[in-house]
C-alpha cells in the first residue's frame, strides 16, 4: 500500500490525501450542532484501488469518534464504507438510514 498522509482543512470543509506529492482525493464535509455530514467523497482516478478512500474514511470516523460528533454519512462511499466497518456503525446519526 502506498504512503498515504490524510489533513484536515477546516476552511475548505475537507479532508485530503497525498500519496507523496500528489493530491489523491478528498472527503468533503459540514458540521453543525454536534453532527459531522460526509457529503462527498472523490478519488483521482490513477490513485483509485489504493486505499485512499479507505483511508478518508478512517481520518474522517475517527475525528469524529474523538470529537464526541454524530456522522451523517451522505455520501455513498462513506455509507458504505461504514456498512462494511461495523466498529463505525454508533457513530451515525439516529434517524439516519444506516443507523443501529
Amino acid at each position: 500500500m502506498d504512503d498515504i498522509s490524510i489533513s484536515r482543512d477546516d476552511r475548505q470543509h475537507r479532508y485530503q490525501a497525498r500519496v507523496g506529492n500528489v493530491v489523491a482525493g478528498y472527503c468533503e464535509y459540514s458540521r453543525s450542532d454536534g453532527v459531522i455530514a460526509l457529503t462527498h467523497t472523490a478519488v483521482s482516478p490513477e490513485c483509485e484501488g489504493r486505499g485512499v478512500g479507505s483511508a478518508l474514511a478512517v481520518r474522517a470516523l475517527d475525528d469524529a469518534r474523538a470529537e464526541g460528533l454524530r456522522v451523517e454519512p451522505a455520501c455513498r462511499f462513506i455509507a458504505a464504507y461504514i456498512a462494511r466497518h461495523p466498529a463505525y456503525a454508533d457513530l451515525v446519526r439516529p434517524g439516519h438510514a444506516g443507523s443501529p
